[in-house]
């Protein structure tokens, strides 16, 4: 709240009016009547502060409404702090009730109270004129309802902005949202794709059969990848293809494998590399990450991460092995994490991990024994014993 603001000009009468109210009936009816001034303008930041006045003229306080509540004495703080919490409601309402999201959160967010805004945001159905920016602000940077923020990202603003969004965030202490923004964009991505891809074929005299996925469309018409062809943004498949591998099994797992599955056959100059290990072969190996995930050809797909980890590791480079460890426990094969762990992660830092580390792996499967092996081969005195005593059975496991 901006407490520097004055009151707008209003008509000259109204001064002469509240003079008088003031002369003739004193300070408690003369601020009645600035509140019904200013319910009549619609000038809704200022009545807040009114509002405050007319609870200060009743405490016997002086009447500035600005200054700070320390100023007043002890025993009205809290009558005092009601009506703040009255008044920013009310005022709050009223601008909700005229549809002004941003206005209404000023006070709402002052009180600490999101409820209702996140309720209007709920019913909220941009028009086209709409200036959406002030409620993307609201729900994805204030965190009032992130998943219609990002909706409203995505759907007024575009694929490219979206994946911005979520590469530039921090979702991953928020796995539901993160899903959600994935899941969101795996269906655009999909939707854009089929659509494309069909009305090639219908250009060419070959329409698909109708429900034919994005592979089946693929395998039936090679041509459509002929001299260096595509039909989507091929930097936002790659970016959504890669995001896909934090989802779980699903509906959305298996659009995400159809885009990989377009994404394979293009050729190598628009393909690209896909980076370091374990997903140098790109689509590829995006979409063996996503079929174990997807419980299909789980020990192939295992095989070859692993494969991968061993050889990486043997070069010095553990990051594939954490995409295979990570792999593992997202399978709740938590003994096999363990021991890739062991063989292939032991000296690592786990602070830097971007999966469990040997200590957290042997703490889930209260195998104390290894931790305290891995202390030993680390010089950790204090981890080694810790390790032993807790396997000791002196102390209940770790939940």
């Amino acid at each position: 709240m901006d407490d520097t603001q004055h009151l707008p000009a209003i008509e000259p009468a109204a001064f002469e009016r509240l003079h008088s109210t003031l002369e003739k009936a004193g300070p408690a009816k003369a601020v009645d009547a600035l509140i019904e001034e200013l319910r009549k303008g619609e000038d809704f930041n200022n009545l807040f502060y009114a509002l405050l006045m007319k609870k200060r003229i009743e405490l016997g306080v002086p009447p500035f409404p600005t200054g700070p509540s320390a100023e007043l004495p002890s025993h009205t703080h809290e009558p005092y702090e009601q009506a703040i919490r009255e008044a920013g409601r009310h005022v709050g309402g009223l601008f909700l009730a005229r549809g002004d999201l941003p206005k209404a959160w000023q006070f709402y967010r002052m009180l600490g109270e999101p409820e209702p805004i996140r309720e209007a945001l709920e019913n909220y159905q941009p028009k086209a004129e709409d200036d959406i920016y002030p409620l993307i602000e609201i729900a994805w940077q204030g965190g009032v309802l992130p998943r219609k923020g990002f909706d409203l990202i995505l759907d007024r603003h575009g694929v490219c902005s979206a994946i911005t969004t979520v590469s530039s965030s921090d979702l991953n202490s928020n796995p539901d949202l993160r899903d959600y923004c994935i899941g969101r964009l795996v269906h655009a991505i999909h939707d854009q794709l089929v659509e494309r891809i069909r009305g090639d074929l219908e250009g060419r005299g070959t329409p698909a059969p109708a429900g034919a996925s994005i592979k089946q469309m693929s395998e039936a018409h090679p041509e459509l990848f002929g001299e260096d062809s595509y039909h989507i943004d091929t930097s936002h498949l790659s970016s959504v293809c890669q995001m896909s591998m934090y989802l779980p099994g699903g509906p959305e797992n298996d659009l995400a494998r159809d885009l990989c599955e377009y994404g394979r056959r293009l050729s190598s100059t628009i393909r690209g590399g896909g980076g370091d290990a374990p997903f140098e072969d790109a689509y590829d190996d995006y979409l063996l990450f996503l079929n174990v995930i997807a419980d299909v050809d789980v020990e192939k797909g295992l095989a070859r991460f692993k494969e991968k980890a061993e050889r990486e590791a043997a070069e010095g480079a553990s990051y594939a092995a954490q995409v295979y460890v990570n792999l593992l426990v997202r399978l709740n094969r938590l003994r096999e994490a363990l021991d890739a762990a062991k063989a292939m992660l032991a000296n690592e830092d786990e602070r830097n991990l971007i999966c469990p580390g040997v200590s957290e792996l042997a703490k889930r499967l209260n195998d104390y024994q290894s931790m305290a092996e891995i202390a030993k081969s680390r010089n950790d005195a204090v981890g080694f014993l810790a390790g032993l005593i807790a396997g000791s059975g002196i102390y209940p496991p770790v939940s």
